[in-house]
């Protein structure tokens, strides 16, 4: 089932372009245009202090132990690197496949919501800025908010920077609390790059342009990222290569994840 994103602003009329294109959304998740309640944390208020990733990682540790009998340090930072770098992923990958549009991946114009109920992972998204980039045809080109590019690579290329300043502040930071590596950190902002497309086409019906967005956004291996997109069709349909790894087999009686580098099953 799908969750139709809500927005926090009154007056529909009074929205902005981007705002509009975030009411459209049917996001699969709860996906919010504006600032909102206490509960929801700025990523850039997270990502100023480190050692609220230990706190999180310790609800989830104790619900590790619930569900599988024991938890492990690198499924707790396996879990949370892929659950966070998934948001400004995932919000971009869905602007670009419905609207064409990019928004601001700034950390201090986004918020996650985590689940307060069982997992605690996030179940929202909130993004506070109307600044957007778009296409010279977009029929909000001419608003104040915009910027214009001129084809649909150098909007991908934009998303690409954007989500990579974002992901470069999430590995200095998370960095300091886990014991993976550089690499090990850009290779979970690879594959969650190039998983928010792919997700965006998979929710909105149309998994082949998704797989497209994503060629387009990861055409090649580009720095700082570790690859290009991997995404490849099979008789089961659309496949990748994984670069990161969420530590998820490492639990007692846990099954590998289907696509894991780890336990050549990709």
């Amino acid at each position: 089932m799908t969750v139709p994103a809500r927005v926090s602003q009154q007056n529909p009329r009074a929205l902005t372009p981007l705002a509009e294109s975030i009411a459209r959304l049917n996001a699969g998740t709860d996906v919010r245009f504006g600032m909102q309640q206490d509960d929801w944390t700025i990523c850039s208020e997270l990502l100023a202090e480190p050692s609220r990733f230990d706190l999180w990682r310790k609800d989830l540790a104790e619900w590790m132990a619930e569900q599988h009998g024991e938890s492990d340090d690198r499924a707790t930072a396996g879990y949370v690197m892929g659950w966070y770098l998934h948001q400004p992923g995932y919000l971009a990958g869905l602007l670009f496949h419905t609207a064409r549009r990019v928004p601001s991946l700034k950390p201090r114009d986004m918020a996650i919501h985590l689940a307060t109920d069982g997992r605690p992972h996030p179940d929202g998204i909130a993004l506070f800025s109307d600044e957007f980039a778009c296409l010279p045809d977009d029929p909000a080109s001419n608003h104040p908010a915009a910027t214009v590019v001129a084809d649909e690579a150098a909007l991908a290329g934009l998303l690409r920077a954007r989500y990579a300043a974002h992901a470069a502040q999430f590995v200095a930071s998370f960095g300091q609390v886990v014991r993976f590596g550089r690499r090990q950190l850009w290779a979970a902002a690879t594959d969650m790059l190039e998983y928010g497309p792919w997700a965006a086409g998979r929710v909105c019906g149309d998994e082949n342009g998704g797989v497209t967005d994503a060629a387009l956004i990861l055409p090649e291996k580009l720095a700082p990222f570790v690859s290009a997109s991997t995404l490849h069709f099979t008789p089961e349909g659309w496949k990748r290569k994984r670069n990161s790894c969420c530590f998820h087999y490492v639990l007692p009686n846990a099954e590998p994840c289907t696509a894991c580098p780890r336990t050549n099953r990709n």
